[in-house]
């Protein structure tokens, strides 16, 4: 089977697709001075756009693995934003887990596994 991968950059590709299954490389704002909320809204819009551009949608998703600087702090506040994201649809698995990112302005990423229809 063949693996097609899109945006590919020196160490890495945004995406990787294989027959069904889509993999996303960890997502992260664009933006790093906002706050979580700003941050989460920020990566999930584009992972929306990711996932479209692959040919599947948030509602494909298998699993997202969410990585937070500080879970204390930025736990509740970024489900907020998660809980607007997916009220539209069922509950996705997910992990979320506290991290040293790479850096300190970096508050979540977010990598996602789902599949196309």
């Amino acid at each position: 089977m063949t693996v097609q991968r899109l945006h590919v950059a020196q160490r890495y590709s945004e995406i990787a697709i294989s027959g069904h299954l889509v993999h996303l490389a960890g997502q992260l704002a664009e933006d790093t001075s906002l706050d979580i909320r700003g941050q989460t809204r920020q990566t999930l819009e584009i992972i929306d756009r990711l996932l479209a551009e692959a040919g599947t949608d948030k509602s494909h998703i298998m699993s997202v693995m969410i990585f937070l600087k500080d879970i204390e702090q930025d736990y509740a506040a970024m489900n907020e934003i998660w809980d607007t994201w997916v009220a539209d649809i069922e509950a996705l698995p997910r992990t979320c887990v506290e991290a040293k990112l790479y850096q300190p302005e970096v508050l979540v990423e977010m990598t996602v596994v789902a599949v196309k229809p």
